[in-house]
Protein backbone atom coordinates (compact mmCIF):
# COMPACT_ATOMS: atom_id res chain seq x y z
CA UNK A 1 0.00 0.00 0.00
CA UNK A 2 1.48 3.34 -1.06
CA UNK A 3 1.25 6.60 0.85
CA UNK A 4 2.30 10.07 -0.21
CA UNK A 5 4.15 10.73 3.04
CA UNK A 6 4.35 9.42 6.58
CA UNK A 7 5.43 12.05 9.10
CA UNK A 8 7.08 10.97 12.34
CA UNK A 9 7.01 13.59 15.11
CA UNK A 10 9.70 12.77 17.65
CA UNK A 11 12.85 10.77 16.97
CA UNK A 12 13.73 9.27 20.32
CA UNK A 13 14.75 5.64 20.24
CA UNK A 14 11.31 4.26 19.37
CA UNK A 15 10.11 7.04 17.08
CA UNK A 16 13.35 6.91 15.09
CA UNK A 17 13.25 3.14 14.87
CA UNK A 18 9.70 3.27 13.53
CA UNK A 19 10.73 5.91 11.00
CA UNK A 20 13.53 3.76 9.63
CA UNK A 21 11.26 0.70 9.61
CA UNK A 22 8.66 2.56 7.56
CA UNK A 23 11.29 3.79 5.14
CA UNK A 24 12.56 0.25 4.51
CA UNK A 25 8.98 -0.67 3.58
CA UNK A 26 9.11 1.88 0.78
CA UNK A 27 7.11 4.69 2.38
CA UNK A 28 8.25 8.29 2.01
CA UNK A 29 9.16 9.38 5.55
CA UNK A 30 9.84 12.79 7.06
CA UNK A 31 10.99 13.17 10.67
CA UNK A 32 10.78 16.07 13.09
CA UNK A 33 12.66 16.11 16.40
CA UNK A 34 12.61 18.73 19.14
CA UNK A 35 16.31 18.56 20.07
CA UNK A 36 18.18 20.41 17.32
CA UNK A 37 21.58 18.94 18.18
CA UNK A 38 20.31 15.38 18.04
CA UNK A 39 18.38 16.17 14.86
CA UNK A 40 21.56 17.41 13.18
CA UNK A 41 23.37 14.19 14.08
CA UNK A 42 20.60 12.14 12.51
CA UNK A 43 20.35 14.33 9.42
CA UNK A 44 24.08 14.72 8.75
CA UNK A 45 25.57 11.47 10.04
CA UNK A 46 22.56 9.22 9.29
CA UNK A 47 22.80 7.54 12.68
CA UNK A 48 20.93 7.79 15.96
CA UNK A 49 22.69 9.44 18.92
CA UNK A 50 21.44 6.85 21.44
CA UNK A 51 21.11 3.67 19.38
CA UNK A 52 24.39 2.87 17.61
CA UNK A 53 22.77 -0.02 15.71
CA UNK A 54 20.22 2.33 14.13
CA UNK A 55 21.33 3.88 10.85
CA UNK A 56 19.05 5.89 8.57
CA UNK A 57 18.80 5.45 4.85
CA UNK A 58 19.07 8.48 2.61
CA UNK A 59 15.38 8.52 1.74
CA UNK A 60 14.36 9.85 5.17
CA UNK A 61 14.11 13.64 5.37
CA UNK A 62 14.71 15.38 8.70
CA UNK A 63 13.05 18.73 9.45
CA UNK A 64 13.50 21.09 12.39
CA UNK A 65 10.20 23.01 12.31
CA UNK A 66 7.14 20.92 13.09
CA UNK A 67 4.82 23.59 11.72
CA UNK A 68 6.34 23.32 8.25
CA UNK A 69 5.89 19.66 7.50
CA UNK A 70 3.97 18.74 4.36
CA UNK A 71 0.50 17.25 4.44
CA UNK A 72 0.84 13.52 5.12
CA UNK A 73 -1.41 10.50 4.90
CA UNK A 74 -0.20 9.17 8.26
CA UNK A 75 1.21 11.22 11.15
CA UNK A 76 3.06 9.29 13.85
CA UNK A 77 3.35 10.79 17.34
CA UNK A 78 6.68 9.44 18.61
CA UNK A 79 7.25 11.90 21.47
CA UNK A 80 7.23 10.84 25.16
CA UNK A 81 3.85 11.00 26.91
CA UNK A 82 4.60 14.29 28.68
CA UNK A 83 5.32 15.93 25.31
CA UNK A 84 2.21 14.73 23.48
CA UNK A 85 -0.03 17.62 24.53
CA UNK A 86 2.45 20.27 23.38
CA UNK A 87 3.05 18.65 20.00
CA UNK A 88 -0.67 18.02 19.48
CA UNK A 89 -1.30 21.71 20.14
CA UNK A 90 1.35 22.69 17.58
CA UNK A 91 -0.22 20.39 15.02
CA UNK A 92 -3.85 21.43 15.60
CA UNK A 93 -5.41 22.26 12.25
CA UNK A 94 -2.42 21.02 10.22
CA UNK A 95 -3.04 17.31 10.12
CA UNK A 96 -6.04 17.47 7.80
CA UNK A 97 -7.54 14.07 7.06
CA UNK A 98 -4.41 12.11 8.00
CA UNK A 99 -4.56 9.02 10.16
CA UNK A 100 -2.71 9.58 13.45
CA UNK A 101 -0.64 6.82 15.05
CA UNK A 102 0.30 7.23 18.70
CA UNK A 103 3.41 5.49 20.04
CA UNK A 104 3.49 7.03 23.53
CA UNK A 105 2.66 4.99 26.63
CA UNK A 106 1.42 7.02 29.55
CA UNK A 107 -1.47 8.72 31.35
CA UNK A 108 -1.43 12.47 32.01
CA UNK A 109 -1.05 13.38 35.68
CA UNK A 110 -3.42 16.35 35.79
CA UNK A 111 -6.18 15.21 33.44
CA UNK A 112 -5.77 11.40 33.73
CA UNK A 113 -6.27 11.26 29.97
CA UNK A 114 -4.79 8.56 27.78
CA UNK A 115 -2.55 9.65 24.93
CA UNK A 116 -5.13 9.10 22.19
CA UNK A 117 -7.56 11.24 24.17
CA UNK A 118 -5.01 14.04 24.46
CA UNK A 119 -4.22 13.92 20.74
CA UNK A 120 -7.89 13.90 19.82
CA UNK A 121 -8.92 16.76 22.08
CA UNK A 122 -5.94 19.09 21.71
CA UNK A 123 -5.20 18.29 18.07
CA UNK A 124 -8.89 18.47 17.13
CA UNK A 125 -8.77 15.04 15.51
CA UNK A 126 -11.73 12.66 15.33
CA UNK A 127 -11.48 9.47 17.40
CA UNK A 128 -11.90 7.26 14.34
CA UNK A 129 -8.68 8.60 12.83
CA UNK A 130 -6.48 7.77 15.85
CA UNK A 131 -4.69 4.45 16.33
CA UNK A 132 -2.29 3.46 19.10
CA UNK A 133 0.59 1.11 18.24
CA UNK A 134 1.69 -0.76 21.34
CA UNK A 135 3.04 -4.06 22.63
CA UNK A 136 6.37 -5.72 23.55
CA UNK A 137 8.64 -3.78 21.21
CA UNK A 138 12.00 -2.62 22.52
CA UNK A 139 13.53 -0.29 19.96
CA UNK A 140 16.95 -1.90 20.34
CA UNK A 141 15.61 -5.20 19.00
CA UNK A 142 13.32 -3.80 16.30
CA UNK A 143 16.25 -1.76 14.96
CA UNK A 144 18.20 -5.01 14.55
CA UNK A 145 15.35 -6.77 12.77
CA UNK A 146 14.52 -9.13 15.64
CA UNK A 147 11.02 -10.64 15.08
CA UNK A 148 8.49 -8.52 17.00
CA UNK A 149 4.71 -8.45 17.31
CA UNK A 150 2.63 -5.43 18.29
CA UNK A 151 -1.00 -4.29 18.32
CA UNK A 152 -2.64 -1.50 16.34
CA UNK A 153 -5.65 -0.45 18.42
CA UNK A 154 -8.38 1.98 17.38
CA UNK A 155 -12.14 2.29 17.52
CA UNK A 156 -12.56 2.22 13.73
CA UNK A 157 -11.79 -1.11 12.10
CA UNK A 158 -10.94 0.29 8.68
CA UNK A 159 -8.47 2.83 10.07
CA UNK A 160 -6.89 0.25 12.33
CA UNK A 161 -6.45 -2.19 9.46
CA UNK A 162 -4.91 0.55 7.33
CA UNK A 163 -2.21 1.10 10.00
CA UNK A 164 -1.82 -2.65 10.42
CA UNK A 165 -1.00 -3.06 6.73
CA UNK A 166 1.21 0.04 6.52
CA UNK A 167 3.46 -1.02 9.42
CA UNK A 168 3.65 -4.80 8.96
CA UNK A 169 6.74 -6.53 7.57
CA UNK A 170 8.47 -9.90 7.76
CA UNK A 171 10.06 -8.82 11.06
CA UNK A 172 7.25 -6.71 12.56
CA UNK A 173 3.85 -8.41 12.71
CA UNK A 174 0.95 -6.12 13.60
CA UNK A 175 -2.32 -7.40 15.07
CA UNK A 176 -5.50 -5.28 15.04
CA UNK A 177 -7.65 -4.54 18.10
CA UNK A 178 -10.67 -2.26 18.54
CA UNK A 179 -10.14 -1.84 22.31
CA UNK A 180 -7.89 1.21 22.27
CA UNK A 181 -8.63 1.97 25.93
CA UNK A 182 -7.46 -1.45 27.07
CA UNK A 183 -4.41 -1.39 24.81
CA UNK A 184 -3.31 2.01 26.11
CA UNK A 185 -3.94 1.14 29.76
CA UNK A 186 -1.98 -2.08 29.41
CA UNK A 187 0.94 -0.30 27.77
CA UNK A 188 0.95 2.44 30.40
CA UNK A 189 0.34 0.66 33.70
CA UNK A 190 2.82 -2.12 32.92
CA UNK A 191 5.58 0.47 33.33
CA UNK A 192 4.60 0.89 36.98
CA UNK A 193 4.75 -2.87 37.51
CA UNK A 194 8.14 -2.91 35.76
CA UNK A 195 9.45 -0.37 38.28
CA UNK A 196 8.40 -2.80 41.02
CA UNK A 197 10.02 -5.71 39.18
CA UNK A 198 13.28 -3.80 38.90
CA UNK A 199 13.12 -2.94 42.58
CA UNK A 200 12.93 -6.65 43.36
CA UNK A 201 16.00 -7.18 41.17
CA UNK A 202 17.86 -4.45 43.01
CA UNK A 203 17.01 -5.90 46.40
CA UNK A 204 18.25 -9.28 45.22
CA UNK A 205 15.05 -11.30 45.04
CA UNK A 206 14.81 -14.21 42.63
CA UNK A 207 12.57 -15.82 40.05
CA UNK A 208 9.82 -16.68 42.52
CA UNK A 209 9.26 -13.02 43.40
CA UNK A 210 9.46 -11.87 39.77
CA UNK A 211 6.96 -14.47 38.60
CA UNK A 212 4.54 -13.53 41.38
CA UNK A 213 4.92 -9.84 40.62
CA UNK A 214 4.17 -10.26 36.91
CA UNK A 215 1.21 -12.53 37.58
CA UNK A 216 -0.38 -10.34 40.22
CA UNK A 217 0.59 -7.26 38.21
CA UNK A 218 -1.56 -8.25 35.25
CA UNK A 219 -4.41 -8.82 37.70
CA UNK A 220 -4.11 -5.20 38.84
CA UNK A 221 -3.87 -3.86 35.29
CA UNK A 222 -6.92 -5.88 34.25
CA UNK A 223 -8.86 -4.81 37.33
CA UNK A 224 -8.31 -1.15 36.50
CA UNK A 225 -9.01 -1.62 32.81
CA UNK A 226 -12.30 -3.44 33.32
CA UNK A 227 -13.40 -0.84 35.89
CA UNK A 228 -12.82 1.85 33.27
CA UNK A 229 -14.66 0.00 30.51
CA UNK A 230 -11.94 -1.91 28.66
CA UNK A 231 -12.33 -5.50 27.46
CA UNK A 232 -10.93 -8.16 29.77
CA UNK A 233 -9.43 -10.21 26.90
CA UNK A 234 -7.20 -7.32 25.84
CA UNK A 235 -5.05 -7.81 28.92
CA UNK A 236 -4.25 -11.42 28.05
CA UNK A 237 -2.84 -10.23 24.72
CA UNK A 238 0.27 -8.46 23.43
CA UNK A 239 -0.60 -5.04 24.85
CA UNK A 240 -1.30 -6.58 28.27
CA UNK A 241 0.63 -9.59 29.53
CA UNK A 242 2.96 -9.56 26.51
CA UNK A 243 4.20 -6.02 27.08
CA UNK A 244 4.32 -6.60 30.83
CA UNK A 245 6.58 -9.63 30.51
CA UNK A 246 8.98 -7.87 28.15
CA UNK A 247 9.21 -4.73 30.28
CA UNK A 248 9.66 -6.57 33.58
CA UNK A 249 12.37 -8.92 32.28
CA UNK A 250 14.34 -7.04 29.64
CA UNK A 251 17.76 -5.50 30.03
CA UNK A 252 16.50 -2.82 27.60
CA UNK A 253 13.69 -1.67 29.92
CA UNK A 254 14.32 1.78 31.34
CA UNK A 255 11.55 1.38 33.90
CA UNK A 256 12.96 -1.90 35.18
CA UNK A 257 16.43 -0.31 35.32
CA UNK A 258 15.17 2.63 37.40
CA UNK A 259 13.47 0.22 39.79
CA UNK A 260 16.66 -1.78 40.13
CA UNK A 261 18.59 1.29 41.22
CA UNK A 262 15.88 2.13 43.74
CA UNK A 263 16.10 -1.41 45.09
CA UNK A 264 19.82 -0.85 45.59
CA UNK A 265 19.07 2.15 47.78
CA UNK A 266 19.51 5.08 45.42
CA UNK A 267 17.13 8.06 45.39
CA UNK A 268 14.76 8.63 42.49
CA UNK A 269 15.90 12.19 41.78
CA UNK A 270 19.52 11.10 41.49
CA UNK A 271 18.65 8.26 39.12
CA UNK A 272 16.52 10.41 36.81
CA UNK A 273 19.13 13.16 36.66
CA UNK A 274 21.56 10.72 35.03
CA UNK A 275 19.17 9.43 32.38
CA UNK A 276 19.14 10.59 28.75
CA UNK A 277 15.90 8.74 27.95
CA UNK A 278 12.52 8.74 29.70
CA UNK A 279 11.20 6.16 32.18
CA UNK A 280 7.48 6.67 31.63
CA UNK A 281 6.46 4.63 34.66
CA UNK A 282 7.55 7.27 37.16
CA UNK A 283 4.95 9.79 35.98
CA UNK A 284 2.40 7.08 35.30
CA UNK A 285 2.63 5.86 38.90
CA UNK A 286 1.02 9.15 39.99
CA UNK A 287 -1.78 8.80 37.45
CA UNK A 288 -2.47 5.19 38.39
CA UNK A 289 -2.64 6.19 42.06
CA UNK A 290 -5.32 8.74 41.16
CA UNK A 291 -7.22 6.37 38.86
CA UNK A 292 -7.26 3.68 41.54
CA UNK A 293 -8.80 6.10 44.00
CA UNK A 294 -11.31 7.39 41.44
CA UNK A 295 -12.49 3.86 40.60
CA UNK A 296 -12.38 2.52 44.15
CA UNK A 297 -10.32 -0.60 43.40
CA UNK A 298 -7.34 -2.31 45.00
CA UNK A 299 -3.96 -2.21 43.25
CA UNK A 300 -1.50 -3.08 46.02
CA UNK A 301 1.61 -3.45 43.84
CA UNK A 302 1.01 -0.10 42.12
CA UNK A 303 0.28 1.53 45.48
CA UNK A 304 3.45 0.09 47.00
CA UNK A 305 5.42 1.42 44.02
CA UNK A 306 3.86 4.85 44.45
CA UNK A 307 4.78 4.82 48.16
CA UNK A 308 8.40 3.91 47.42
CA UNK A 309 8.74 6.56 44.70
CA UNK A 310 6.95 9.48 46.31
CA UNK A 311 6.42 8.79 50.02
CA UNK A 312 9.95 7.66 50.92
CA UNK A 313 8.85 4.17 51.96
CA UNK A 314 11.73 1.70 52.16
CA UNK A 315 11.45 -0.89 49.33
CA UNK A 316 11.93 -3.83 51.69
CA UNK A 317 9.22 -2.48 53.98
CA UNK A 318 6.90 -2.11 50.98
CA UNK A 319 7.47 -5.76 50.07
CA UNK A 320 6.81 -6.86 53.65
CA UNK A 321 3.56 -4.90 53.62
CA UNK A 322 2.52 -6.64 50.41
CA UNK A 323 3.33 -10.09 51.77
CA UNK A 324 1.45 -9.58 55.03
CA UNK A 325 -1.80 -8.22 53.63
CA UNK A 326 -5.03 -10.01 54.54
CA UNK A 327 -5.17 -13.45 52.93
CA UNK A 328 -7.66 -13.71 50.06
CA UNK A 329 -8.75 -16.08 47.28
CA UNK A 330 -6.60 -15.85 44.17
CA UNK A 331 -9.52 -15.15 41.82
CA UNK A 332 -11.84 -12.58 43.30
Amino acid sequence: MDYKTIAVLGAGSWGATVAQHLSTLGHEVIVWHRNRGELDVMRNERRHPFLPQLEFDNRIRFIDDVTLFESSDIVVFGVPSHGVRDVAAKMAGQIGDAVVVNLAKGIENDTLMRMSEVIGEVGRIGDKRIVTLTGPSHAEEVAEGVPTTVVAAGIDGATTELVQKAFSSDTLRVYANVDIMGAELGGSVKNVIALAAGTCDGIGFGDNAKAALITRGIVEITRLGVAMGAKVQTFSGLSGIGDLIATCLSRHSRNRAVGEQIGKGRKLEEILSEMKMVAEGVRTAKSVHALRERNGIEMPICEATFAVLFEDVDPKEAVRNLMTRDLIYEHD
